[in-house]
């Protein structure tokens, strides 16, 4: 039986390429997995050096923190700050609502 790898397909109109690893295919066009390399990478190295371990029952916050970190990373750190700080404006996470 043949077992499929999985892919990675960009979201949106615009990717719609793919690239097949199993016959040395690794940049079609646009089409690459490198983002992704780079986001895993960053996330396990946090995972490693800074969580040491990740709840299951809270993974989607720790990607999510991550995702977000990927996204503003070409920002100037004063841009950062600023879009972090404005992103927090209104919300609070009580530890008891975290836990529950």
């Amino acid at each position: 039986m043949k077992t499929t790898k999985p892919r990675y397909k960009a979201p949106g109109k615009h990717h719609r390429e793919a690239v097949k690893h199993g016959v040395s295919e690794y940049v079609k066009d646009q089409a690459h997995i490198n983002g992704m390399e780079s986001f895993w990478a960053v996330f396990k190295r946090a995972y490693h050096g800074v969580f040491h371990q990740v709840s299951p029952k809270h993974l989607h916050r720790y990607v999510s923190q991550f995702a977000e970190k990927h996204n503003i990373r070409e920002m100037d750190t004063g841009r950062q700050m600023e879009h972090v700080v404005a992103g927090m404006v209104g919300k609070q996470l009580l530890y008891k609502k975290l836990i529950k």
